[in-house]
């Protein structure tokens, strides 16, 4: 069988759950190509050398130049910080390797665009991590609608709600720094159920939005992640909600937030259109709430579907029905079809463009909380 060198940048927990799926999609999918976990690269020697013993790489590097230039890697798969998302991709692109890449997939759309190009122009493929696309519940979602079970969609609402934030002693961190996120829970949360509404309803064409910074001040760590003592201003909003028109003429409403008390990865999406209804929360990801208005007025109501049938996405090569999976799977399902595509010459998805359009729905919801408006999204 072909092989194909991994380099993957950053060992924390989407490196860990990387790691993981590069090591399940050979267990369980037979992809055609095999993936070599060849290097794994961070900047702490000790952390990364012990990232690489614990999650079975064969090197590690502690500069992602070296890592990613090296002649036996064909994938570049990027775990970092933001802020670092562009110059690993455009440089891996660069080299001729095809890349994945967390979300957000930049610090903004003007970022993204070049990105995009940059590996459009290099030919290779390109892949975001948007996880929950490959949930097969939400893949179900997507054939019910596809087959026209609920007619025309009217509605779109989403929330994922997380609370990590609640304590004020919380420290700013990497992610609580505009400079390094390039946002808050907008493109932390916000992109996954961005990405899922264009996905399952379509384009967003218009927003108009409101974020809020609830604590303004938190304590600084050094790079070691040590206390310092010292406050420093949060710059990154902690709670976003936006409306949205989509393209199709249907109405969206979101909520993200780091500070919904109790909620720890409340990702909950609900669809309704003129012939029924569908409902996902991802705390019961195994699950799919389905109403038809199709069915006799006297057995009318939602109905339960449990998604682990070898007949349902993705299922056939997991265990038999009634047994779950988790928060890992859907990164095995990414990994096993960016494979498939780099195999077949075929476009991956989701994708630059998917990651681009995302930036360009974020950006638009920071104008409108700016301008006190309606923002047309540009394309």
């Amino acid at each position: 069988m072909k092989k194909i060198g991994i380099a993957l940048i950053g060992y924390n927990l989407m490196g860990r759950v990387h790691s993981r799926a590069y090591q399940d999609v050979k267990m369980l999918f037979s992809p055609p190509i095999l993936p070599v976990r060849k290097v794994i690269c961070g900047r702490s020697k000790q952390l990364v050398q012990d990232a690489q013993e614990k999650l079975e790489w064969q090197n590690f590097e502690t500069n992602w130049e070296d890592a990613i230039k090296r002649e036996d890697i064909d994938i570049v798969d990027i775990c970092t910080p933001v802020y670092l998302h562009k110059d690993i991709a455009l440089k891996a692109a660069e080299l001729g390797k095809h890349i994945i890449c967390e979300k957000p997939m930049a610090m903004n759309s003007i970022e993204a665009i070049q990105m995009l190009k940059v590996a459009e122009k290099n030919k290779v493929k390109h892949m975001v991590m948007f996880n929950y696309r490959k949930v097969p519940a939400i893949s179900l979602a997507y054939q019910l609608i596809q087959e026209g079970r609920i007619g025309k969609i009217y509605h779109f609402r989403a929330h994922y709600l997380q609370d990590w934030l609640i304590d004020p002693s919380f420290p700013i961190y990497w992610r609580l720094k505009q400079n390094q996120a390039g946002s808050g829970v907008s493109g932390d949360l916000g992109s996954h159920i961005i990405d899922l509404a264009r996905f399952l309803v379509g384009e967003i064409k218009e927003v108009v939005g409101a974020e809020e910074i609830f604590i303004n001040e938190r304590e600084l760590i050094d790079d070691q992640g040590s206390r310092t003592g010292s406050m420093g201003k949060v710059d990154v909003e902690e709670a976003t909600l936006f409306l949205s028109r989509f393209e199709n003429g249907a109405l969206g409403t979101f909520e993200v937030s780091r500070m919904a008390n109790g909620r720890k990865n409340y990702e909950f999406l609900e669809i309704n259109g003129s012939n029924g209804s569908i409902v996902f929360n991802f705390e019961r990801m195994n699950e799919l709430q389905f109403f038809s208005k199709e069915d006799p007025s006297h057995i009318q109501g939602f109905k339960n579907i449990l998604v682990t049938e070898k007949h349902h996405p993705y299922m056939k090569n997991w265990w038999h029905a009634g047994l779950v999976i988790g928060y890992e799977e859907p990164f095995v399902h990414n990994i096993n079809d960016f494979l498939i595509s780099i195999d077949k010459n075929t476009n991956p998805e989701p994708n630059f463009l998917d990651g681009l359009r995302t930036h360009q729905v974020l950006d638009a919801i920071k104008k409108s909380v700016q301008e006190r408006c309606w923002i047309t999204v540009d394309k």
